[in-house]
């Protein structure tokens, strides 16, 4: 039996890669003349990348391959007629971004419920379960955004946009950045324990995204602003909310770990030991950080295009330089002295000036990033 996986791996991650040539094929064939030349880059790039991706990690084939189902299931009902939307009865509660949105955030939270129960009651049926919701809802959460990058298109060509350019997109594409670092660390290191912790903060952005949907109607397609009008956008967000995801599995790891430290009890022994919480920290700010510099320097680039200045100390620029010398602090002092309680705080604290530079300076400070104002 074991001899058979080795042999079937090979030929999954072959048919994998053939999957993906032929899919950019096929988006080039119908989409080809509307793409610019980075962005014919950027799609045969995405081949590689996700091939390696696939390989690595071999759960992102299936989750890939739903998305896309599911995705292309929903434009097809479409027939390019945005107003099918309210006709058909599996786009209307299903497969349209919002009810998809909705649907994404019921199961995060009943993977949060799930995540807990698991853990306080030493139920592995549940833990198992609440890492099957959240992977479910990451995956409505990527079809409401494939389906919606569509919409776009179809409400008015003009309008036509990669769904990361307000709040309420980004803050879908945050939970699904979360949940997805938390799941391959979860597998990696079988710290299934700390998933309510990461799942907790992952529902806090689902209430938030909630209020913003009802109280402001966020979810209605608007045309882009000029600013954001740049290819320079589909890079540079993806990249930032990777670390922005990384940081915030960081400090909910860290939460655990505090508790793993300073309480007892069945359910604190049932916690990842200190030296994996401390590693799982760690490695996720490894990777929040190299993100978030790659981000950092393309939001840079991004600047002298649409402003004539790579660094103009606007708020948003500014408050991005303090997250990113915190995090490479906190890297330095870890390297230096090593794991213990003061780091776990400092990541907490980190994750609280993260959110601050990418909430708090959007309600509190104006600048050239004021498009993105509540």
């Amino acid at each position: 039996m074991a001899h058979a996986t080795q042999l079937l791996r090979p030929a999954r991650d072959i048919l994998w890669l053939a999957a993906l040539v032929v899919a950019a094929a096929a988006g080039f064939a119908a989409w080809g003349a509307a793409l610019d030349g980075y962005e014919t880059a950027l799609l045969v790039l995405s081949v590689p990348a996700l091939a390696a991706l696939g390989v690595a990690w071999r759960n992102v084939q299936w989750f890939c391959a739903a998305a896309a189902a599911l995705s292309l299931c929903a434009l097809a009902l479409y027939r390019n007629d945005i107003a099918r939307g309210e006709e058909i009865f599996l786009l209307r509660y299903f497969l349209a971004s919002q009810p998809a949105v909705m649907w994404m955030g019921v199961l995060f939270v009943l993977s949060t419920v799930f995540y807990f129960c698991g853990w306080l009651g030493g139920r592995d049926f549940a833990l198992s379960g609440g890492a099957g919701l959240a992977w479910g809802a990451a995956l409505m959460g990527l079809c409401a955004l494939l389906v919606r990058w569509r919409e776009s298109y179809l409400v008015n060509p003009d309008y036509g946009h990669i769904p990361v350019s307000n709040l309420y997109e980004v803050f879908v594409l945050f939970c699904i950045v979360t949940t997805l670092i938390h799941l391959h660390f979860e597998e990696r290191t079988r710290a299934r324990a700390v998933g309510g912790f990461v799942m907790l903060l992952v529902s806090a952005a689902v209430a938030f995204l909630l209020w913003y949907t009802l109280d402001r109607q966020a979810h209605l397609i608007q045309p882009l602003v000029p600013a954001l009008q740049s290819w320079w956008m589909k890079i540079h967000v993806p990249a930032n909310f990777i670390g922005y995801g990384a940081f915030a599995v960081a400090a909910m790891v860290a939460a655990a770990g505090l508790l793993r430290r300073r309480l007892a009890g069945a359910a604190i022994s049932r916690l990842p030991s200190t030296e994996v919480l401390d590693a799982l920290v760690y490695r996720a700010t490894v990777l929040g950080f190299a993100f978030f510099t790659v981000a950092t320097i393309l939001g840079a680039l991004w600047a002298a295009d649409a402003w004539g200045s790579y660094w103009s100390w606007d708020p948003k620029e500014t408050w991005a330089l303090i997250v990113w010398l915190n995090y490479a602090a906190w890297l330095h002092f870890r390297m230096a002295r090593g794991s213990g309680e003061v780091m776990l705080w400092w990541s907490i604290l980190g994750l609280g000036i993260t959110a601050f530079a990418f909430l708090g300076v959007n309600l509190f400070l104006s600048g050239l990033h004021s498009y993105g104002e509540l």
